[in-house]
């Protein structure tokens, strides 16, 4: 799992980099992503945060303690999950304008992106369905202990992606302003954009077949268990909304810096680039962990053993800390060096990646209490306690909003988006402390927390001292070349492999253990 997490985020990489040449972080590549932050933030709403947290669990369980291997409540939760899918996606379509209107203003100098936003929403959001369809196959994978075709299938719609903006960036010009895009460039990165889900989706029917399952429509859905699947994720409902409204106020500020800075390459684009670069590490990492232990901790929660639970959450944070920490230093450091290697080849050149490197380091020392509270919750989940996330929930979004804003009203514009994902780390960090003191009590008072800190502190010893070598190594090494791209890079690897380098052998020289359990982390969990 861990080296298809790898594959599929490096092939992500090389679709962020296209879909920067061929878009920009501009305002008309702000229209793209708000657009496309839609289908995953209605599909999650509707139904994506209810099947990660509560229906894995009791998936896990009617496969234990149904006569029939769980096969009946497999094929009722298909169902379900699929018609509510099926409803919802035609009314989100319908919808489009009221949707994309919380998000970006339809004022007359915005009016023409406002449209383009529109009308590629029409063509993005059908891909609730595939996502849909895409998680519940998967769960019903995970549940069966299948974990590869569900890490792998991203891979392909990553390919998909890849193509889809060769081709685009290869035919199309470059387009500054939203009346530069034509009918049908919007028709390819929509309907390819699409594609690339359902392809991500159908990927995994062959592993079905061989995983035994066999699926056929059943509507009996009164009487035979699934009405506690729905009253535990009514919490898990309002979990995803409260996210969703943070989520729908920095995305709604983001675009107004675009509209009044629209060559800036400091509004909504640079924020969504800047953000999934600065959650690659956490999805290789502690994605893969969680999805391999969590129907594990799901059967320890549910027989009681409370130190089972406790070991694997405490072993799932020193064992993902050993990457998650020196990567957000590394953030930290080369932000700037990683955004313009990156974002450097659209319309606006290096100049406009810059903004883009300051957010990668305003949210770098964010990734370790993200991180970690992204596994900690899962501590709650297999309990089946949905209600304490959506209070962890409730803290961080709001902190996130009110810290947000402040952004927003105050810092100048060129540096507003870039308060607003400092603001995002520091609820999280915050949101951590009492995410852990809660699960510390539901664990009858431990959590480990002598030898988390112990380890947490020689991974931030050793990680902050590497990059500051490798930062100054970096700076030793700029200007040599002239190309802005090319000398960033040189500035990059040559930081990059002293940090490397020299966090290892502080590592080992501060003895933490855990570096050794890294490279076998799939295969020992």
């Amino acid at each position: 799992m861990a080296v298809a997490s790898v594959v599929s985020r490096g092939t992500g990489m090389i679709r962020l980099v296209l879909q920067g040449v061929a878009l920009g972080v501009m305002a008309v590549g702000g229209a793209y992503n708000t657009a496309n932050t839609l289908p995953t933030s209605l599909y999650t709403l509707m139904i994506g945060g209810a099947l990660n947290s509560v229906l894995v669990p009791q998936l896990v369980r009617a496969r234990a303690e149904h006569p029939d291997g769980g096969r009946a409540h497999e094929q009722r939760l298909v169902t379900m999950v699929l018609s509510v899918l099926a409803v919802g996606t035609a009314v989100a379509v319908w919808l489009a304008p009221q949707l994309v209107s919380l998000n970006t203003p339809d004022t007359p100098g915005n009016h023409q992106l406002f449209e383009l936003t529109v009308t590629f929403a029409r063509f993005l959001l059908p891909q609730i369905f595939f996502y849909g369809l895409f998680f519940v196959l998967g769960q019903v994978l995970n549940a069966r202990g299948k974990f590869g075709a569900m890490a792998w299938a991203p891979v392909l719609n990553n390919i998909v992606l890849i193509v889809m903006f060769g081709l685009y960036t290869w035919l199309a010009p470059s387009a500054d302003h939203a009346g530069d895009v034509t009918p049908g460039q919007v028709r390819l990165l929509g309907i390819g954009t699409t594609a690339g889900i359902a392809v991500q989706a159908f990927f995994l029917i062959p592993s079905l077949a061989g995983a035994g399952f066999r699926w056929r429509p059943r509507f009996d859905w009164r009487g035979v268990g699934l009405g506690k699947s729905i009253s535990a994720a009514r919490w898990t409902l309002l979990f995803v909304l409260v996210n969703q409204i943070a989520l729908t106020v920095v995305t709604r500020y983001a675009n107004d810096v675009d509209a009044v800075l629209p060559h800036a390459g400091a509004g909504n684009s640079a924020y969504f680039f800047a953000q999934n670069i600065w959650m690659i590490p956490q999805g290789i990492i502690t994605v893969s962990l969680v999805t391999a232990i969590l129907p594990r901790m799901s059967r320890a929660g549910a027989e009681r053993r409370l130190d089972d639970v406790r070991e694997d959450i405490s072993r799932g944070l020193r064992v993902t800390g050993v990457a998650i920490v020196p990567a957000a230093f590394f953030f930290l450091a080369f932000g700037p060096q990683v955004a313009t290697v990156m974002f450097s080849y659209g319309s606006g050149g290096a100049t406009s990646a810059q903004p883009l490197g300051h957010m990668l380091q305003a949210f770098a020392l964010g990734l370790i209490p993200f991180s970690g509270q992204y596994l900690l919750l899962r501590g709650f989940y297999a309990f089946e306690d949905t209600r304490t996330p959506f209070w962890m929930a409730v803290w961080i979004s709001t902190l996130d909003i009110v810290l947000a804003t402040g952004s927003h009203l105050f810092l100048p514009t060129r540096w507003a988006v870039t308060g607003m994902a400092a603001a995002y780390a520091v609820s999280y960090a915050i949101g951590l402390v009492i995410t852990g003191l809660r699960l510390r009590r539901r664990l009858e008072g431990r959590l480990d927390g002598k030898r988390l800190l112990r380890t947490y502190g020689k991974l931030t010893v050793a990680a902050a001292t590497a990059g500051g070598v490798g930062w100054a190594a970096a700076r030793a090494c700029e200007g040599l070349i002239a190309a802005p791209a090319t000398d960033s890079l040189l500035a990059l690897i040559a930081g990059a492999i002293v940090m490397l380098t020299l966090f290892l052998l502080l590592a080992c020289l501060l003895r933490i253990t855990e570096l050794r359990s890294l490279p076998g982390l799939s295969g020992r969990t």
